[in-house]
């Protein structure tokens, strides 16, 4: 059996009764579950639509997301998240270029490295390298003026870890905005990479073996060996070319906002609803979640 999910943004609850009835009756589904009225509905399904992307193309055009997956196994016990872009609404290293001067600069090669077009960790040097000399205080100051978080992140950790589940922010930033995210989200553990400083100042380097692609699939074997569950039991969630392997890895890999390349290779994808979509997506209803 399957399961199609319905939703939109909450701040814009623009999903329609008369959409998800007609589309269940389409596809011949069960009676459908409203899991916030306005915002998120399901239905079950014998099997999936042949014409799946060509329906979930003309929602997009509505405000609404439209995903189908297998029902059983729905609720992961394990949370895989990336930060920038993704629980946070900025990408880091822009912030701090823009702070040393090189902001467009350093923003125009980010933007290529997670659609994919250039080597994450060839990239990630080349950025930092920039920052050298920038004072290390500077990135309270990012953190406390410019970072905001991506909405229904803290309802997201919360209800997954409320009911059973471990949630691990697994970065290719840095640890020194991954602690305060993470402290602030609830998150159990993160990693991410770590920048060198010397005389309270960025070196320009950052420390190895560099945190990418790789390693974020290692961290989401690693964390799963040490819960004892398999990695079908995780759901991962990410924007970037980097995060393709874990978002291919675990049992639900879902593209949040993500870049076309990332969307292209992702059955989950979520372009119009927040971070509680990822929640929906595993049956919590509205009044389930943990605020």
């Amino acid at each position: 059996m399957f399961i199609a999910t319905l939703l939109t943004n909450p701040d814009r609850p623009v999903l329609e009764r008369a959409t998800v009835e007609a589309l269940r009756n389409a596809w011949g589904g069960g009676d459908a579950r409203w899991l916030d009225p306005g915002v998120a509905a399901e239905f079950v399904l014998g099997e999936v639509p042949g014409n799946l992307w060509e329906v979930w193309d003309g929602l997009q055009a509505l405000g609404v997301d439209l995903a189908v997956q297998p029902s059983e196994g729905r609720r992961k016990r394990a949370l895989i998240a990336d930060m920038d872009s993704t629980m946070i609404q900025q990408e880091c290293i822009d912030e701090l270029a823009d702070e040393a001067g090189v902001g467009a600069h350093v923003a125009a090669i980010t933007a290529r490295a997670m659609n994919g077009e250039l080597d994450f960790e060839v990239a990630l040097r080349e950025r930092v390298g920039l920052l050298r000399g920038l004072p290390e205080g500077v990135i309270a100051e990012v953190i406390r003026d410019r970072i905001t978080l991506m909405p229904g992140g803290a309802a997201l950790v919360a209800t997954m870890r409320a009911n059973g589940g471990y949630a691990a922010l697994v970065s290719g930033g840095f640890t020194a905005f991954t602690g305060s995210i993470a402290a602030r989200l609830g998150f159990d553990e993160h990693r991410a990479n770590t920048l060198e400083m010397a005389d309270g100042r960025l070196t320009g380097a950052v420390a190895e073996p560099i945190l990418g692609r790789t390693a974020k699939v290692q961290a989401l074997h690693e964390i799963c060996a040490r819960l004892a569950i398999g990695v079908d039991q995780a759901m991962a969630v990410g924007d970037g070319a980097n995060d393709l392997g874990m978002l291919r890895l675990a049992g639900a890999g879902v593209a949040l906002h993500a870049k076309p390349v990332v969307q292209a290779e992702c059955a989950l994808r979520v372009n119009h609803g927040d971070l509680t979509a990822l929640l929906y997506l595993q049956g919590y209803a509205r009044e389930e979640f943990v605020v």
